[in-house]
């Protein structure tokens, strides 16, 4: 309460001082007659408000802001008392200042909806170093270091885990309340929760380097990013305040040389209302706070645009390029078939294949090497990879390659065809220029992609074209079942720009999005580039305008409706707010509008857009996730305190 009564403390004393020289005057018939004391109670009700916003109009010209909404209430408020009208003078300050409380509010609403997207890493974290358990903070700790994590505790970095089984919910991260089990050697998130049992954990990631802090720095960014619907309006409120103080003047004299019965003090009284009128204060915050509402909301359904300016073209997307292994599909490919060659054994077969591939990150040479079953593998020399083709190298002082039919033709081997016409990715095994086996590998479709599909179709994406380096029988049967309209398999990285490059040229707005790191230089080019943030590589969330943290396409459609209400919320508001004031100064113009309409147009407007701005994260409320403290100071900054940061 008494927090209430500080930052209120203007206003509230304002208004006791307004309510009492009111009653006073007008119940007490002696104190009606003593002008000067209760002209006297104005003036103090007035500097009360009004002091801080003279404050800031002569700190916007020190600046070189002359023409700020600050003058602008201010001239209008003090011509209200040249010519007598003490009571509207104070009211017109005093409801400005309610409205600019309700503003700060709205923004602190906002900024509070993007920090609560992640919990903030803990303060202490629990390291094992020298042969003791040592509490430290997170941020003196090394990669490579081991740490321990107790049930209920946040995971402060990056890392494997050591032990055999952990579950851990991930929320903050991706946006999903469903817990997560991960197995020993496999990958931990900074700020996921440990749920059960205490576990150990290898540090992968500097403290500056986690998802975590990742996400946050794109949060940032993102708030310094504005649509074009922002940047107009910004230009715009340049030019506006100004002409409309110039037309305030305009209409208080130049009707001296065309009035017969011309009074100074009408004219006068109808300028300063058409100047509270023009005052763009809500017009221009509820536009960024409009985007700050969809990109907060977007985040918290685990979606993360860079910008302001991403909503506004994703929602103009009309063509979708797409990966297709870890993107539209799991990327958790199994061995199904293996056919060796007339003579050759299949143990040995696999055994050449693993041996080659046991050094690779791709999923297909995992599924190999779990297929292996641990047995032991030759050493391999001279390897090398050949791009989007396979890899090559010198086992047992035999040159063995391992990859697709492109790779075997460019050593002059000839295939050797055995039973393998399934829609599956095959891996040919050459040694010594002798096809010796093929290994077939599937990889299944993600749950939510057809119906994803068909979303994107309904919201108006005309074109959704998967592009994949797998062969093109594999691509076809993937396409086939999604209802894609069109799929190009065989691709190398280059292949993929160029179909991409092609469609920029034909004027579309082109979106594609993958998960690899050779998808990078596509999603940098393409007009949106949307990156699967959980399972993709850095580079490619590096340069992807959009962030999808929890790997599922059904967020796709999920951001373009978002993306679609922002841009309806903030034109409703742009439509609203000029057409009240429009109408409002014409009536003023013509003396009919008084001080009251124009504190409503002004302060009411202003409310009123605000109060539309916030339905985005109404509509898209997501999670409820604890708020930031120790690094939401960051994000403070970018949402602006008033109009005149904006203007």
């Amino acid at each position: 309460m008494m927090s209430y009564l500080k930052d209120y403390k203007e206003v509230i004393i304002s208004t006791v001082l307004l309510a009492g020289t009111l009653a006073a005057k007008y119940m007490i018939a002696s104190f009606a007659g003593q002008k000067y004391v209760y002209l006297s109670l104005y003036a103090l009700s007035y500097i009360a408000v009004g002091g801080p916003v003279w404050v800031k109009a002569f700190e916007s010209i020190k600046n070189g802001t002359i023409f700020s909404e600050f003058l602008l209430m201010g001239i209008a408020t003090v011509g209200a008392f040249a010519i007598g009208e003490y009571a509207e003078g104070v009211a017109v300050m005093l409801f400005y200042m309610v409205g600019e409380y309700a503003q700060g509010n709205a923004v602190h609403r906002a900024r509070r909806s993007i920090k609560s997207l992640i919990d903030s890493q803990p303060e202490i974290a629990t390291v094992e170093r020298n042969g003791t358990v040592l509490q430290v903070a997170p941020k003196s700790i090394e990669t490579g270091e081991i740490i321990r994590v107790k049930p209920g505790e946040k995971v402060p970095l990056d890392g494997v885990l050591l032990s055999d089984e952990g579950s851990f919910n991930t929320a903050a991260l991706t946006g999903e309340s469903k817990p997560m089990t991960r197995k020993a050697g496999e990958e931990i998130w900074a700020g996921s929760i440990n749920r059960e049992t205490p576990v150990r954990i290898e540090v992968t990631s500097a403290y500056e380097d986690t998802k975590l802090s990742n996400i946050l720095k794109m949060v940032k960014e993102a708030a310094e990013r504005k649509a074009p619907t922002e940047r107009f309006m910004t230009r715009f409120a340049k030019v506006y305040t100004p002409l409309m103080v110039w037309l305030a003047v305009a209409l208080t004299f130049i009707p001296y040389l065309f009035v017969d019965d011309y009074v100074f003090r009408d004219w006068l009284y109808r300028a300063l209302i058409f100047l509270v009128v023009s005052c763009p204060c809500g017009l221009v915050i509820s536009i960024p706070l409009g985007y700050f509402g969809g990109i907060g909301a977007a985040s918290r359904n685990g979606i993360l645009f860079k910008g302001a300016n991403f909503l506004d073209q994703l929602r103009k997307m009309n063509i979708l390029f797409m990966d297709k292994t870890g993107t539209m599909t799991k990327g958790e490919f199994k061995v199904q078939e293996v056919y060796p060659a007339d003579g050759y054994d299949k143990e040995e077969l696999i055994k050449l294949a693993a041996s080659l591939e046991q050094q690779s990150t791709h999923p297909i040479a995992k599924a190999i090497v779990d297929y292996s079953n641990g047995q032991l593998l030759y050493p391999v020399e001279n390897q090398q990879e050949v791009s989007g083709k396979g890899l090559i190298g010198t086992i047992n002082q035999k040159t063995v390659a391992v990859g697709n039919r492109d790779l075997l033709n460019e050593y002059d081997t000839q295939l050797v065809r055995n039973g393998w016409d399934n829609p599956y990715t095959y891996v040919h095994v050459a040694e010594d220029g002798t096809h010796v086996g093929t290994i077939s590998i599937a990889d299944r479709i993600k749950e939510d992609s057809k119906s994803a599909i068909q979303e994107l179709h309904r919201l108006g994406v005309e074109e959704i074209i998967m592009l994949s380096g797998d062969k093109q029988q594999v691509v076809d049967h993937v396409a086939k079942e999604l209802g894609l309209d069109h799929a190009f398999g065989g691709l190398m990285p280059d292949d993929k720009y160029n179909h991409v490059k092609e469609a920029l040229n034909k004027d579309n707005t082109v979106g594609f999005i993958g998960d690899g790191v050779n998808d990078a230089p596509v999603i940098t080019l393409a007009d949106i580039g949307i990156a699967m943030g959980g399972i993709g590589s850095d580079a490619t969330v590096e340069t992807a305008d959009v962030v999808i943290q929890t790997d599922q396409p059904s967020k796709i459609p999920t951001a373009i409706e978002i993306a679609n209400f922002t841009h309806r919320v903030v034109w409703q508001n742009i439509g609203f707010a000029l057409g009240i004031k429009l109408l409002v100064m014409g009536l003023a113009a013509i003396g009919i509008a008084t001080m009251w309409e124009a504190i409503f147009a002004d302060v009411g407007v202003a409310l009123l857009a605000i109060g539309n701005a916030l339905r985005i994260q109404h509509k898209y409320s997501g999670l409820t996730i604890s708020s930031l403290s120790s690094q939401g100071s960051e994000v403070d900054e970018e949402m602006p305190q008033n109009c005149c940061e904006v203007c």
